[in-house]
């Protein structure tokens, strides 16, 4: 390659010099006062003189055309980007697009929204970026922000609040859970329709279905014509229901009770209509002509860089505040004395996962501080509150950013959503995508069904895996529950087939091996670190051949060797740290949610990677925090904790820890720390012991505190002793003087006694 384009080097400059000639030819001839006034219009493209830009296409044609037999060079591969013209945005802002041809395909763009074809959020999509993009239903709300974290989608449109049901705040938790942006807002005009089959009589219906928030918005209406309510799932829905019904499909059977496309109408969307082949009876049946739906375009890059002083934008973000008063108060004035007004503000429980890690931080910060007069206090509330707040102003604004760095000095949790067009405006690479696809499919006639019905990650999540564990103790048993959506079956040295049978588990005994590994998906090594590499030596090592095999120790960095010395290359090799185990529970509630724990796990060695991805699902939609890392890395920071962890547990008998009616929350920490490291075994235990090289070191460290400990504490006895000793003997000492004092006042206080010769002097009468 490097020979192709030394040779193409001389023809690529002169090709550039001609282009330069022209361009310099056309600005003097024409003045340059034209070409610089075009230059400072806010555009970041050039615009070309008049004519300048065919001589340049004569040229390059003429270049490509003579050069056609000789390999292709950079040059000619960028050229298009150099010939383009302005394309004006709404808000200000401007695009550079390069001319479709049929060499240059824009890249399509997948917008992910919750609901069925035809919803009013595929409308909504359609309205702001129109009808070229590729529309994409999901099931929920949590599925389209997975597909856009997993670059399975571009964007997703989500509906946020509105002006009659008020917020949506399953959608706002997402947001905090998702590493997701906000680049854009719409404003959608909700119209309900009255869909029924082609040719269907409207005095004829029965019965209207719909979503039950749609069916309340249409009360009046339905009470005025004497047709029943039934409630479904969604809109486009019932829609789809009549339609499938009419087809003679299963789905169709899904209708209430009593309804058949014959008497019966979905309130829906035009599009829905559209979409499932019905016929739009009336528009606009809604009671209040002003329901509106506020939609936010989510994407994994912001654009606040692409927004410029006359583009009129918003700013969202979400912030805690401690609790004392006048908190809310100092926080809008952050904004409110730099003159930024806002637009919205909320008030929102925050999940568990964000307090947990708002405790874990307070905990960090007071274990840093020497008083307990910190901001916050040393114990968070029971509750905690999240404010969502809306200005409309840029993230990037200098007073903005001042007013940012004011709140989060205040505030223990702040974090900007993102920074976006107002009104419906599209900038930076969303404008860019949307206008290349416009352009590329100018004076085409529009489909309408623009969709993509499935990800290549539904199939993962439908896709029902034949999961083995070998052993089957109370972290075996516990791990089957969580994988209960798929097949899963046990092999341990003990009879476990009562425990399996509770779980739905099919329970193998431990001399039929072959047998349980026969067609099994995935293989779990559940067993006691210290018995891997002999549990490894007793299986038939060739039957694991094309299995992912899983092991679920706290270490990664020992059972990841013995894995890849023993097994075949052709078995795939996941190394993974669940942190969680029976009894714990998140935020109070024990059961079947992950909310927020760590799952960290390595890919050693995957060759099907969609079976890796369809297990390693199962946990992220239990919504575990899914931790990708090395298993050196993770033996670096989470060996000690872990250790030092079991090890207090383990110290902290229940015989020291009494049950009493009246406890603070640290003697219930304790408790629940001795319960938790009880329920894991002494093998378990003595594995985090063995593996570690440090765990000696931390033992003496632990010892060598217990024993300095122990050394304040006789330190401090003997001081108060010797104290107590010392003011004894100082007590002494001063009721001896006040004794010697007593005396003296005593003996000073006395009369002089009178001697025999003053009395016989004073018998003797007066000569």
């Amino acid at each position: 390659m490097m020979m192709h384009f030394h040779r193409r080097l001389p023809s690529a400059i002169v090709l550039i010099v001609l282009v330069a000639s022209i361009i310099t030819t056309h600005v003097m001839s024409e003045g340059p006062s034209r070409y610089l006034t075009s230059r400072t219009k806010g555009s970041n493209s050039i615009l070309l003189p008049k004519g300048a830009l065919s001589e340049i296409r004569s040229v390059i044609e003429s270049s490509s055309t003579a050069q056609s037999q000789q390999p292709s060079s950079i040059l000619s591969s960028s050229s298009s980007s150099i010939i383009s013209s302005s394309t004006p945005l709404r808000g200000g802002a401007t695009q550079t697009s390069a001319p479709a041809t049929s060499s240059s395909v824009p890249k399509p763009i997948r917008v992910a929204f919750q609901g069925e074809a035809g919803a009013y959020s595929e409308k909504s999509l359609r309205e702001l970026l129109g009808p070229n993009v590729i529309a994409v239903p999901r099931p929920n709300f949590e599925s389209c922000y997975r597909a856009v974290a997993s670059k399975e989608c571009d964007y997703a449109l989500m509906p946020i609040e509105n002006s009659l049901g008020g917020s949506i705040h399953e959608n706002y938790d997402l947001m905090l859970r998702y590493d997701l942006t906000i680049v854009a807002e719409h404003d959608f005009r909700v119209r309900h329709c009255l869909l029924t089959k082609p040719g269907m009589d409207v005095t004829k219906i029965k019965y209207a279905i719909s979503h039950s928030q749609a069916l309340s918005q249409c009360d009046n209406y339905l009470r005025a014509r004497g047709i029943t309510p039934l409630a479904t799932y969604d809109t486009a829905g019932s829609a789809k229901m009549i339609s499938s019904a009419l087809k003679g499909d299963a789905f169709g059977r899904e209708m209430p009770e009593g309804c058949t496309p014959d008497n019966t109408a979905a309130i829906a969307s035009d599009l829905a209509g559209l979409t499932f082949g019905l016929e739009c009876k009336q528009e606009g049946i809604e009671d209040d002509d002003s329901n509106f739906t506020r939609f936010l375009l989510l994407g994994r890059k912001g654009v606040a860089q692409h927004l410029n002083k006359k583009t009129p934008c918003k700013t969202s973000l979400v912030f805690t505040l401690p609790n004392s008063a006048g908190a809310l108060y100092k926080s809008l004035a952050c904004f409110s004395l730099r003159d930024i007004d806002m637009s919205k503000i909320e008030s929102r429980p925050m999940s568990a996962a964000l307090l947990n890690y708002l405790r874990f931080k307070n905990a960090v910060t007071y274990s840093k501080q020497a008083t307990s007069s910190q901001k916050y206090g040393k114990d968070l509330p029971r509750f905690r509150y999240l404010f969502y707040l809306d200005i409309l102003s840029s993230e990037l604004d200098e007073g903005v950013q001042n007013a940012l760095h004011h709140l989060r000095e205040q505030s223990d949790y702040c974090r900007v959503l993102g920074s976006y067009p107002a009104k419906s405006r599209l900038v930076g690479p969303v404008a860019e995508a949307v206008e290349a696809l416009n352009v590329a499919n100018a004076g085409k006639p529009s489909t309408g069904d623009l969709r993509l019905k499935k990800l290549p990650s539904d199939e993962d999540e439908a896709r029902q895996l034949k999961i083995g564990l070998i052993g089957y103790g109370k972290f075996g048993n516990y791990l089957s529950q969580q994988l209960s959506q798929h097949n899963v079956r046990c092999i341990d040295t003990l009879d476990k087939s009562k425990e399996a049978e509770e779980n739905n588990v099919e329970y193998y005994p431990n001399f039929d091996m072959t047998n349980f590994l026969r067609g099994l998906d995935v293989v779990i090594i559940t067993v006691p670190m210290i018995e891997l590499e002999e549990t490894l030596e007793s299986l038939p090592v060739d039957k694991l051949r094309n299995k992912l095999v899983v092991e679920v120790c706290p270490l990664n960095v020992y059972p990841k060797t013995v894995l890849t010395r023993m097994l075949p290359s052709e078995a795939d090799i996941l190394c993974t740290n669940p942190m969680f185990s029976p009894g714990m529970n998140v935020d109070g509630q024990s059961g079947k949610s992950l909310d927020g724990l760590p799952f960290v796990y390595e890919k050693v060695r995957i060759r099907d990677t969609s079976r890796a991805d369809s297990f390693l699902s199962t946990f992220e939609r239990a919504r575990a925090q899914m931790v990708e890392m090395a298993s050196e890395d993770h033996d670096a920071y989470v060996a000690d904790a872990e250790f030092v962890t079991h090890l207090t547990g383990r110290l902290l008998d229940r015989n020291l820890l009494p049950v009493t009616p009246v406890s603070s929350r640290e003697y219930a920490a304790l408790c629940d720390l001795a319960d938790l490291t009880g329920n894991d075994t002494f093998d378990l235990f003595y594995g985090m012991f063995k593996f570690n090289d440090r765990a000696k070191m931390l033992l003496d460290k632990m010892r060598d505190n217990l024993a300095s400990v122990e050394r304040k504490l006789a330190a401090k006895e003997a001081y108060l002793a010797a104290s107590a000793e010392m003011k004894n003997s100082e007590r002494q000492k001063l009721l001896a003087e006040c004794k010697m004092l007593l005396r003296e006042m005593a003996r000073s206080s006395a009369p002089a006694p009178v001697t025999e010769s003053k009395k016989d002097g004073e018998d003797k009468p007066s000569s």
